[in-house]
């Protein structure tokens, strides 16, 4: 079949390769427009431009696909004569006027068992919400989010040390021969789309760096899952001394309560931090300005004073104003 393909991040890139290897024509890419990104802020392709253009193929970077600003790169997708449309991670809007334009409309890759996790960040709300298996389907898009009819599934645990990075790429992977499998049946007429049913419904809105920030009070598991729900992206964070400190993955230490909530002890091998039940021991920090490192080498030069809680406002100077 001729393929349409939208795509954007890292994690559509498995989906790409495997329809350029595949028996399928990809007459057509579309992607977001080159980010300005880094000190320099200097223009960057997006991963699937960097493998489109590789592979030489037809490719956009529209800003739009709306209104006459979008005319050019819809007078295009119209020209292409694609049997379908296949979209991973693309994120733009497909305006209504163009999801009947190829023949078997726009199939997209989710990362989710939809009807749950409707939305922009499925697999860091599994993660955060504390569930055990999740998964990918293709299904159809049409007006509403992520509503349309799904063409097949595929499932896959979470595990316990999973973060969405983890997670993503490992279903990005398993979700390319499934695209290949919906289109085979597709092809040939087999394909058997099921309905969804929305009162199953649950909504992944896309993630804000406030959803990053950790809450000690909350029990460790919760802590846990959150700060594996934002890595990488948009990331953990609390504060130390009225400075943001990056958090990288922790672990739940059941046998230590005897901390409270934020309250750090740094030992020569370890730094636990009190949670609303037991401690954690925290992986990798990077404080203000500075790269990841061990928490316990960050303890060794920072030498957190007995006491010392994360996430409380820094402390007042001997004048009583707070710090610069």
């Amino acid at each position: 079949m001729r393929v349409l393909f939208a795509g954007t991040p890292e994690v559509a890139l498995p989906t790409l390769e495997a329809l350029i290897a595949s028996e399928h024509d990809v007459v057509g890419v579309l992607t977001r427009a080159d980010a300005r990104k880094g000190r320099g802020r200097a223009l960057h392709p997006s991963p699937v431009a960097a493998a489109a253009r590789e592979a030489g193929l037809d490719l956009r970077t529209p800003t739009t696909l709306k209104g006459e600003a979008a005319a050019d790169v819809r007078a295009w997708v119209h020209g292409l004569g694609a049997d379908v449309a296949v979209v991973v991670a693309y994120g733009r809007l497909i305006p209504a006027d163009l999801l009947d334009v190829p023949g078997h409309g726009w199939l997209n890759l989710h990362f989710s068992l939809l009807p749950a996790w409707r939305g922009a960040a499925p697999v860091q709300r599994a993660i955060i919400a504390g569930e055990e298996i999740t998964g990918a389907c293709v299904f159809r898009l049409e007006e509403g989010l992520d509503t349309g009819p799904v063409y097949g599934r595929i499932t896959e645990a979470i595990g316990a040390g999973d973060t969405s990075g983890d997670l993503l790429e490992r279903l990005a992977r398993a979700g390319a021969p499934l695209v290949l499998d919906v289109l085979h049946s597709v092809e040939e007429g087999s394909a058997r789309p099921e309905p969804q049913d929305d009162a199953l419904a649950t909504l992944a809105p896309m993630l804000s760096t406030a959803d990053g920030e950790v809450r000690w009070d909350d029990p460790a598991l919760t802590v846990d899952r959150r700060i594996r729900g934002v890595s990488p992206a948009p990331g953990a964070h609390t504060t130390y001394l009225g400075a943001r400190f990056r958090l990288g993955p922790v672990t739940p230490v059941p046998d230590v309560t005897d901390l409270l909530p934020g309250q750090v002890r740094a030992t020569k091998r370890e730094v636990l931090v009190g949670t609303g039940g037991c401690a954690v021991r925290l992986g990798l920090v990077a404080p203000a300005g500075r790269s990841w490192m061990p928490a316990d080498a960050w303890a060794r030069g920072a030498r957190p004073e007995a006491g010392t809680v994360l996430g409380t406002p820094p402390p007042a100077n001997d004048d009583g104003e707070g710090m610069n």
